[in-house]
């Protein structure tokens, strides 16, 4: 990758970090139990409600297929701007923003400890170690946020 720095915010799940653009993330939310609905993917724990919206949560040690754990102090619900909507990923602790020069961003091999490439931007080395950029729009495919949607908008007609 060429260009500019990236700022980034860093977050823990398990002992492996990741990053995601900075200007994608609403809010850094202290962890609340999302309230359940029926029929969820397995990965998404259910929905919050945040400023009059209501935010599906997506628990990402399960969306990574990472034994899911119960919420610890610093536990954190990131809100993210996918589109018009916001999406919270449950982290298990939000480690710092930070800017990155574009040449410690390096490209991803084609498959990494299970992820599909299309949900990385990168890997950033540093001195501590890798930490894996993640692509936060694509994360979830287009009929998975749909799926997101329709739960959010089901609750709250609720």
């Amino acid at each position: 990758m060429s260009g500019a720095a990236q700022e980034v915010v860093t977050f823990r799940l398990g002992a492996d970090r990741f990053a995601a653009d900075v200007a994608a993330v609403e809010r850094v939310l202290r962890f609340q139990a999302p309230t359940t609905l029926p029929n969820l993917p397995a990965w998404m724990d259910g929905v919050i409600d945040y400023h009059r919206r209501v935010v599906p949560v997506v628990d990402l040690r399960s969306r990574f297929g990472l034994p899911r754990q119960e919420a610890l102090p610093e536990s954190r619900i990131i809100l993210f701007a996918v589109g018009e909507e916001w999406i919270g990923m449950v982290v298990d602790a939000v480690l710092e923003v930070v800017s990155i020069p574009a040449r410690e961003i390096s490209e991803v091999p084609k498959m990494f400890r299970g992820l599909k490439a299309e949900y990385l931007r990168g890997l950033i080395r540093r001195e501590d170690g890798l930490t894996v950029f993640l692509d936060v729009p694509h994360l979830l495919s287009s009929s998975e946020r749909l799926e997101l949607k329709a739960a959010a908008k089901g609750a709250k007609d609720e």
